[in-house]
């Protein structure tokens, strides 16, 4: 006879939090890139503007979703990963410089959004 092992409440928290980090950081990217076409459309290429409408909207549905498996206090702040998202979008694809400024900045968000994504159990 097989045992059934059924996960422990501290395992399932620990799957749902990372259920929700995955997909807070889907919606920061997605979003970042909703936002880089509409600056290439420069407000005059509606398929582009729809198109990032779209991806907004769809960010904002794996925005939803992550708030269902995970704690506000810990999935709002992630968000800011769409700073990073958005300053390497521009890098290679609207030949943006990445200069020491947001390097710095880019090594203090991520340091932020690691902090209080693995302290997570407050």
């Amino acid at each position: 006879m097989a045992l059934i092992s059924k996960r422990s409440d501290d395992q399932i928290l620990l799957i749902n939090h990372k259920i929700a980090i995955g997909f807070i950081l889907c919606s920061a990217f997605i979003t970042s890139i909703g936002q880089a076409l509409w600056k290439v459309s420069e407000g005059t290429n509606l398929f582009l503007v729809l198109f990032g409408l779209i991806l907004y909207i769809f960010g904002a549905a794996f925005m939803i979703i992550a708030y269902k498996y995970g704690k506000l206090s810990v999935l709002q702040p992630l968000l800011c990963a769409g700073y990073i998202f958005s300053i390497f979008i521009g890098f290679f694809f609207l030949n943006e410089d990445i200069t020491l400024q947001k390097f710095m900045g880019i090594a203090i968000i991520s340091f932020g959004a690691i902090m209080i994504g693995v302290n997570h159990h407050d």
